[in-house]
C-alpha cells in the first residue's frame, strides 16, 4: 500500500508583506530593523489621544518630511530632550535663543524651518484651547480624533496603501488654517494612522491578520 503525504501549500505573501525571522508577518516597513520592528509592534497604530502625546507625534511626523521614520525613531529620545518633553506651552515660550540651541543639538535633524515650524504648532496647539466654539475641540487631540472616518481601509497589497484620505485632507485644511504647519494630507495621515486614528496596515499582518 503506498501512502501520500501532502505538504501544506504556503502562498506567496502580497507584494509589501515579509515574513520575519520570528514567524511573524509584518509591513515591508516595519520587517528588517530591530528598532522599527519593536515600534510596529509595540506602540504604531495603538491610541494616542493626550495632547502632549499628539503633539509629539505631530512635530515627528514633521520633521520625518522627506526622511524615513527610522531617522527619526532613532532620535525621538534627543527630540524630547531638545523640545523639553514636548510640552506645548514649554515649546511655544521658546525664543531664538532656543532656536540657535537646539540646532547646535547633535542628536536631532537640525533643520531650521523644521523646528521653527514645531515652535508655531506648539503656540497653535495652545491658541486651540482658547477657541471661542463651545461646541469645538478642547485640545489638539479632540481636533485630530474629530477627523476618524466612518470605515478604515482594507489594503491587501503595498500598491492599496493610501497615501491620503478625504479626511485626512480634510485634517490638514483645518490645521493650516489654525496656523499649523508641516501638516499636509499625507502627513496628516502617517499621523492618524501612528496614533491609532485610522488602520492603514495591509491585511495579513500579525497586527492585523484578517
Amino acid at each position: 500500500m503506498t501512502t501520500s503525504h501532502h505538504c501544506p501549500v504556503v502562498l506567496p505573501l502580497p507584494d509589501g508583506l515579509v515574513r520575519c525571522n520570528d514567524g511573524l508577518v509584518r509591513p515591508t516597513w516595519a520587517s528588517h530593523d530591530e528598532l522599527i520592528r519593536d515600534y510596529y509592534d509595540r506602540e504604531w497604530g495603538l491610541p494616542v489621544h493626550d495632547e502632549v502625546g499628539v503633539f509629539e507625534c505631530l512635530v515627528l511626523e514633521g520633521f520625518q518630511a522627506g526622511l524615513s521614520w527610522r531617522t527619526v525613531l532613532a532620535k525621538r529620545n534627543a527630540f524630547r530632550a531638545a523640545f523639553r518633553g514636548f510640552i506645548p506651552d514649554r515649546v511655544a515660550a521658546f525664543d531664538n535663543a532656543d532656536i540657535e540651541r537646539i540646532l547646535t543639538e547633535p542628536g536631532i535633524i537640525r533643520n531650521r524651518r523644521k523646528i521653527e515650524a514645531a515652535i508655531t504648532n506648539a503656540r497653535a496647539t495652545v491658541a486651540l484651547r482658547g477657541d471661542a466654539d463651545p461646541n469645538g475641540p478642547s485640545h489638539l487631540g479632540d481636533l485630530v480624533w474629530s477627523y476618524r472616518p466612518v470605515q478604515d481601509p482594507r489594503p491587501r497589497s503595498q500598491e492599496e496603501v493610501p497615501t491620503q484620505l478625504p479626511e485626512s485632507q480634510a485634517l490638514a485644511a483645518d490645521l493650516k488654517g489654525r496656523g499649523f504647519r508641516f501638516v499636509g494630507p499625507t502627513t496628516m495621515l502617517a499621523l492618524m494612522a501612528a496614533i491609532g486614528i485610522v488602520n492603514t496596515d495591509i491585511v495579513g499582518t500579525h497586527r492585523r491578520p484578517a
